[in-house]
């Protein structure tokens, strides 16, 4: 029971040292619960696509309107807030896995390894991504769904934390307690699990962190472009409906006004978070105790 208190003190006492951190969590954990809690409390009848009356503004029978398509667009909001976090999450955890792999492989074995996966990155990080991403999105935008795309927007969210990771690795190789691991034993694969990755891991969370809040920028600009799953309501392509049906020109805030606020709340939480990340994994960015 002490031991609890004690790390609950020391995690209190950091927390005030490192309010960034903790503002990107408590932002992130707010819209994850608007989330889940809004899908409990949503009823059958409000998930139906189309729900109300078309272009009614916010009242006590629509908090947040209708489009023109008579969907609510409070559901919409609260299903299209998960899906754009799922997208987020899932593909920056295949573009960070990625990463993980060909970062350790090409800063532990360097040589023809390295030459080869920093070769191919400095290739693929000349090409704009946006551009590679338009072109795949519109040749599957028959039959894109939200695993289609995830796959897309992962496939190209791995370079720059495969530079970043490889950096590390390269500096850390050289430390002497590799070495004395392989003197007592280790092969290569245990040095890597054991001593490089857990010395990494600060690194490795804000490169999840800023990995996800590019997949979910890069799946907003293909989604407000039209290039996003369509029967989804996700937050890009409900702003993409807004713009087609002239939202901004007729007056209808309540279309296109919510999921940009909840869009700019996303992206102020990973940044405080990545920011908090950076303070722990970066000794000159750490406060003194």
């Amino acid at each position: 029971m002490k031991a609890m208190q004690t790390r609950f003190v020391a995690i209190w006492d950091y927390s005030r040292r490192n309010p960034k951190l903790v503002g990107g969590v408590g932002v992130i954990l707010l819209l994850i619960l608007f989330w889940l809690v809004g899908s409990l409390l949503l009823s059958p009848s409000r998930a139906q696509p189309i729900a109300g009356l078309p272009d009614q503004s916010p009242s006590w029978k629509y908090l947040l309107g209708t489009d023109s398509n008579g969907r609510e667009l409070l559901p919409v909001m609260i299903v299209g807030t998960g899906l754009t976090l799922r997208i987020g999450f899932m593909a920056g955890t295949i573009g960070v896995g990625v990463a993980i792999i060909l970062g350790f492989l090409a800063g532990y074995y360097r040589g023809v390894v390295d030459t080869f996966i920093m070769g191919l990155v400095d290739i693929l990080l000349t090409v704009p991504p946006l551009a590679v991403l338009v072109v795949i999105a519109a040749m599957t935008i028959e039959v894109i769904s939200l695993n289609s795309m995830i796959v897309i927007v992962a496939s190209l969210s791995w370079m720059l934390p495969t530079r970043t990771i490889r950096a590390q690795v390269l500096s850390m190789r050289e430390s002497g307690y590799v070495p004395m691991a392989k003197l007592s034993g280790m092969n290569n694969l245990e040095i890597i699990v054991k001593e490089l990755m857990p010395n990494l891991l600060p690194y490795l969370a804000a490169g999840f962190v800023a990995a996800t809040a590019s997949a979910i920028l890069a799946t907003i600009g293909l989604e407000a472009l039209g290039l996003g799953p369509q029967s989804l309501p996700t937050l890009g392509m409900t702003i993409y409906w807004a713009v087609s049906f002239s939202a901004l020109l007729r007056g209808m805030w309540w279309w296109w006004l919510p999921p940009v606020i909840i869009i700019a709340a996303l992206f102020v939480g990973l940044f405080l978070l990545t920011a908090g990340l950076d303070e722990i994994a970066n000794p000159k960015l750490r406060r003194s105790m």
